[in-house]
Parts: structure tokens; sequence; C-alpha cells
């Protein structure tokens, strides 16, 4: 058994057991497996060993790969910071797109969407914890800009993502995920047109356990299975 077979295991058990821990089941629970600044041969053993979705955070980097991989063979989610001059290529490559914060952006990947007859699924990134150094719309700014998305017909609002700050204990980390949680539900109260909050696209490899028990949909690891990047 390799190494990343044997991780990824773990961690599927893992997402199991908080999943039953707050009465979810574990098929509601999507592992996004991070492969960016991984090889083709470690994704390629990612998929072997089960794993059907991978986060790339690089437009240049991904293309390269998703190129080699094959974009059919596994599922390509977005989750780095996006220019709005590398819509085009995000759109081409991705499934999902993990990082909306603004409505430029979102109006230039419905433009690029539609001149290849795309529906983009697209989900909205909320800077949760106010941090400088990190993108997201404000979570004051987040039902606005929804209502503002709602209308473009070649995007499909999914849900929301976020990136708390970093704790060393994954549970200080809890009211972070609520918060987006409650932003979640006050967007579903709008009852939006072409809007769903399907997805909550929260926890990463420190604290996606408690991700599950606040309700995230997708979780996002990748030392956890792949090892320290490159």
């Amino acid at each position: 058994m390799s190494l990343i077979k044997n991780n990824l295991d773990k961690i599927n058990r893992q997402i199991t057991d908080a999943a039953i821990s707050c009465s979810r089941k574990a098929s509601d629970i999507q592992l996004i497996a991070v492969s960016k600044r991984k090889s083709v041969e470690a994704i390629m053993d990612g998929i072997k060993s089960g794993a059907t979705h991978f986060g790339e955070n690089y437009i240049q980097e991904a293309m390269k790969k998703i190129d080699e991989i094959g974009k059919d063979n596994a599922c390509w989610h977005f989750i780095g910071h996006l220019q709005s001059n590398k819509a085009k290529f995000a759109v081409q490559y991705f499934d999902y797109i993990h990082t909306i914060d603004s409505l430029k952006l979102a109006k230039e990947l419905n433009k690029q969407a539609k001149k290849i007859q795309k529906i983009q699924k697209i989900l909205l990134q909320v800077n949760i914890g106010k941090e400088a150094s990190k993108s997201g719309t404000n979570n004051e700014d987040a039902i606005e800009l929804v209502a503002q998305i709602k209308g473009l017909e070649n995007i499909s609002l999914q849900g929301l993502m976020c990136m708390p700050p970093y704790f060393s204990e994954p549970e200080e980390a809890r009211i972070y995920f609520q918060q987006l949680v409650q932003i979640k539900e006050k967007i579903i109260e709008q009852n939006f047109d072409n809007v769903s909050m399907e997805h909550l696209s929260m926890g990463m490899s420190n604290d996606f356990q408690v991700a599950i028990e606040e309700g995230s949909t997708m979780v996002r690891v990748g030392t956890s299975i792949f090892g320290r990047r490159d």
C-alpha cells in the first residue's frame, strides 16, 4: 500500500467518524485532495488510491498537470486566488471555482463560460477572519454580492468558501465556521433565483473535523494526504 493510499484511507475514516459524531452522512462530505506543487505521479497515485476530487491553486501549474492527467479523470477544483485575466483558463479546466470575491471576477467568468457554452459552478469566498493577507468578500457584503451575481446566466453559485485564521488548536476555528453557516442561512432566506447554497467549502488538514461538525460539505486536505509541499 502506498503512503498516499494509507493517508487517504486514514482521512476518509476521520471524515466518517466526524460525520457520525454529528449525525451526518459521510457521503454528504466531499474530500478534495489539495495537489498544488505536487507531481503528476503523486496525483495519479491519489487517483489509483480512490481520490476523485483535486484542488489546485495556480492556473499555469494546474493546466500542465490536467493536460497530462486528463480533465475527465477527476473533478478539478480551483481553490487559489484567481485574477480576471486567468478566468478564460479557469473556465476551461475547472469544474468548480471556490474563490469568487468580486462582481468583476464573476462577470468575467460568466463571459468566458458563455463562449464555450458552459455553466460554471462557483463558490463565493468570504474572508471570514477579516485578514489582510487573505482574499474574499467581507462578511457584511456577501449577501449583496450574491444578489449581484445571481443574474449571470452562465454562472451557477453553489455555496460559500472560507479559510479561517490558522490555529494550532482546531477548536478555535469553530466560531468562524459557525459564522459562515450564519451567512449561508441569511442568503437562503433571500430565496434568490439561480443560487444554491448546497456547499460549504471549509476545513483543511488541521481543522476539517471541526468544520464537518459545523456543516462543511467540502474539506480541502493536502498535507495530510501528500505530505509537506515540494
